[in-house]
Order: structure tokens, then sequence, then C-alpha cells
């Protein structure tokens, strides 16, 4: 058990799409002995999709971890000075948080716990799944990847042909990247295939 003892914060952003595949990285970290915390956006849940309804993923999440989730700025400013964490995952990270996390912006309670955790010198673990990865947000992720303590999940091209600028972590490589990032290190190869077609 890598993890025994460790405090992962789990942050999870608006791609509802990729819940199903970010939600079994939970387990993964709790059989390395981690202690799961989760932080979800506003958008995670108050949006109903074709992914499931309002309040469902809510309620996966605590099933999941055996714990409450954090849901409010106020709730996750703590994890700074107070309940710090050994480490913050947020996945997925959409494009419209990797912007706002890149320029500073902490409107939501993912990205509070992300800053509270920076503030430690603590690790945060990015997984990205965003449609402009390649577009107008390239400036955004090439600043977090020069960042200090910040970490990627692998990640690549999902659909070349249809989505040519979209890239989406690897969620199956989290573990890892999470355990080189308690010891300072980047787990490489960072980009990687991920195509599914």
């Amino acid at each position: 058990m890598k993890l025994k003892g460790k405090r992962i914060g789990f942050g999870m952003t608006g791609s509802h799409c990729t819940y199903e595949e970010v939600m079994p990285q939970m387990q993964v970290l709790m059989d390395e002995g981690a202690k799961v915390v989760p932080i979800v956006s506003s958008t995670l849940v108050h949006t109903s999709t074709r992914f499931g309804q309002a309040g469902e993923w809510v309620e996966k999440i605590e099933k999941a971890t055996g714990e409450k989730v954090i849901d409010s700025i106020v709730k996750a400013e703590p994890l700074g000075p107070k309940t710090p964490l050994d480490c913050m995952v947020i996945a997925p990270l959409t494009g419209n948080s990797l912007s706002k996390f890149a320029n500073a912006m902490t409107d939501t309670p993912v990205l509070m716990a992300a800053k509270a955790t920076l503030r430690n010198r603590s690790p945060v673990v990015l997984a990205i799944s965003t449609n402009d990865a390649l577009g107008l947000n390239g400036v955004n992720l090439m600043r977090l990847m020069a960042t200090k303590h910040i970490y990627f999940v692998p990640f690549g091209q999902d659909d070349p042909v249809k989505k040519p600028t979209s890239l989406v972590a690897r969620m199956s490589d989290l573990l890892p990247t999470v355990q080189a990032a308690i010891e300072n290190v980047q787990y490489q190869p960072v980009i990687v295939e991920t195509n599914k077609s």
C-alpha cells in the first residue's frame, strides 16, 4: 500500500462524459491506502446530462469514498492551513477550469482546493479532458506544465480526425502519476496514444 496514510484530494469538474472512466480511480487510490477527500464543482452537482442526473454523481462519489463531498469554496479553503492534503488530483479537468487555474482564478471548490494545495507546496495532479487543449487553451496548458508542483496524468488526442484540438488524459495512469508527484517527479511519458477509434 504505497499511499498508506496519505490524504488525497480528488476534484471533479464538468466533463460529464469522462466520469465513468474517472470514478474507478478513486477506488484505486483507496486500495493503495489513501484517504480520498472528494471535491466537486457546482456543474457536477447541479447539471443533468445524458451521462447522469443532477445529484446522482454526488451520491456515487460519497458511496465510493465514504466521505461527504466538499461542494463550496468555504468548505474547500481549510484544505490549505487547517487540514492540508498530501496531493490534490483534478480528474477530469475541463478546458474551462484549466484556463481559470492557469490564470489564478479560484471561483470553484475544486480550484480553491488546488490553490490551497499549491500554497502548501504540495503536488497537484491534473487529468485533462478538453476539446481545445491544442487550440486557444494551448497556452494555458503549457503555462501549467511549466509550473512547479503541478503534474499531469499522461494525455493524448482522443479523436485526431474529428476533434483535432482535443486532448484527454489516460485515466489508468492516474495512480503512478500521483505516486511520482508525491516524490516531486513527473510520470513519463506525458504525451501518449489515447485514440480509441
